[in-house]
């Protein structure tokens, strides 16, 4: 069992498709956007100081989850963006935090594409979210193969006739020392789109090229840049796990690289508060 009790556990996975580096990076947004609702949601106030998590994830297959995110949060899941690519809006979008409970419809577990089209229509019918889309020159970070090769293990799960396997993509933090990230059944795809909602404030563009599903264990020291400055400074005697970009590298044989390009941004033109219910 993985320790999840001394900080947030992540669970994403991506939807985002590999774009050019040097091209223009768009919003997610489906050719044929699936017309999905939940069946009903409860939406409430989260609670100033709770330390208890911080998802957005299926628990079971007919039941989703949010716990401790922002409006502003909400909208980076649905469009599977870094915060970064969203502005515009009041300040209470950053502040203000929700837990939501909501039933899926229909009678299989609804996919990661499925979860974000719900989620989109419980902005746009619950808060009343408008916006509008704009081109920006913005930090990238483009994920590679390194020089030496991928080092990934491929994935043991196969579909059978009765059940599909699903990605498990988690991040459990340790504060004050290292950040672990478990992945099963995760696509490069998958994992670049934690990297840039989860972890960095900027996009991560998937150059790797590599299109199977891989079982990896990672495990590495945070700094104060990642996961919007929130976890406790890293304390130097626990520090005993390389920077993420190395990990990646030594572990993985991927790497980060910085750059710059013209990216496509959500502009907030409205927004309300969600009634309770």
């Amino acid at each position: 069992m993985f320790n999840t009790s001394v900080c947030a556990a992540v669970l994403v996975i991506a939807t985002m498709s590999p774009c050019g580096l040097f091209g223009s990076i768009e919003v997610f947004r489906p050719a044929q956007p699936p017309q999905l609702s939940f069946e009903v949601a409860s939406i409430k106030p989260g609670t100033p100081g709770d330390r208890s998590g911080k998802y957005a994830r299926m628990q079971g297959g007919h039941q989703f989850v949010v716990r401790n995110y922002t409006l502003k949060d909400l909208i980076g899941f649905a469009y599977d963006l870094p915060l970064r690519r969203i502005s515009g809006g009041p300040s209470w979008i950053e502040g203000d935090t929700y837990n939501i409970l909501a039933a899926t419809p229909g009678d299989l577990r609804p996919s990661q594409s499925e979860q974000m089209a719900m989620v989109r229509k419980l902005l746009e019918e619950r808060f009343q979210l408008r916006y509008h889309l704009e081109q920006r020159e913005l930090p990238v970070y483009q994920l590679s193969v390194a020089k030496s090769g991928a080092k990934l293990k491929e994935s043991l799960a196969h579909p059978d006739a009765t059940s599909a396997p699903t990605s498990e993509l988690m991040n459990v933090g340790f504060p004050g020392s290292r950040i672990e990230t478990h992945a099963r059944y995760v696509t490069i795809a998958e994992f670049a789109s934690m990297l840039q909602r989860a972890v960095f404030d900027r996009p991560v563009v998937d150059k790797t090229n590599l299109t199977g599903r891989y079982d990896f264990d990672l495990a590495w020291s945070y700094d104060d840049l990642q996961f919007d400055g929130k976890l406790p400074p890293i304390n130097i005697e626990a520090a005993n796990r390389p920077s993420l970009f190395s990990a990646l590298q030594t572990e993985l044989g991927l790497t980060l690289e910085s750059s710059r390009a013209q990216v496509e941004t959500i502009i907030i033109d409205g927004v309300q508060k969600a009634s309770e219910n």
